[in-house]
């Protein structure tokens, strides 16, 4: 099977009365070429999220890790990774550690962030972050912490989302 036909197989992220995400990354994660069709499917999604091209290298309860590619597609005129594309990436980090660490019951939105770029982003950057994880479905704003290093390991940008989970409707 293509990864086209994969990918248009997915059912809609955030959807449905099971956690998608991890249901998808679960199955995803363990078949050679896997990871890279679920970067893909959260990228078509998530079109915005998808248009930096990220990767999601590691996704369990509370934590995940998504590096970035360094190319002139998310360079600024520094010829240094965009603002822009860095808290995109811390975006899809935090979100997809929580998402894949809530009860099937519950969705979330992100209510608001802040970052704070700490040096010129060059090379592969990657995202961690370590999160908490929602046991019930009960409306609950969340503080969803990111770091973005690059590749000799020194911190680029942090950022932290503020994320309000909450019951999926007819639940």
């Amino acid at each position: 099977m293509t990864m086209a036909a994969t990918l248009s197989q997915l059912s809609p992220f955030g959807s449905g009365p099971k956690n998608i995400i991890r249901a998808q990354w679960d199955v995803l994660s363990r078949i050679p070429g896997g990871k890279l069709v679920f970067s893909k499917a959260v990228g078509r999604a998530a079109a915005y999220t998808g248009s930096i091209g990220a990767h999601v290298e590691e996704l369990r309860r509370g934590f995940s890790k998504v590096t970035l590619r360094d190319r002139p597609s998310v360079r600024n005129h520094l010829k240094s990774v965009h603002a822009v594309a860095l808290v995109n990436l811390a975006e899809l980090t935090g979100n997809l550690a929580l998402a894949y660490s809530m009860p099937d019951d519950a969705r979330f939105i992100v209510a608001g962030l802040s970052i704070d770029y700490v040096k010129k982003s060059r090379g592969l950057i990657t995202g961690t972050c370590e999160c908490p994880v929602p046991e019930t479905n009960a409306r609950v704003e969340y503080a969803v912490p990111v770091v973005m290093k690059d590749a000799s390991g020194d911190v680029v940008a942090t950022c932290t989302l503020r994320t309000l989970v909450g019951a999926k409707p007819g639940t």
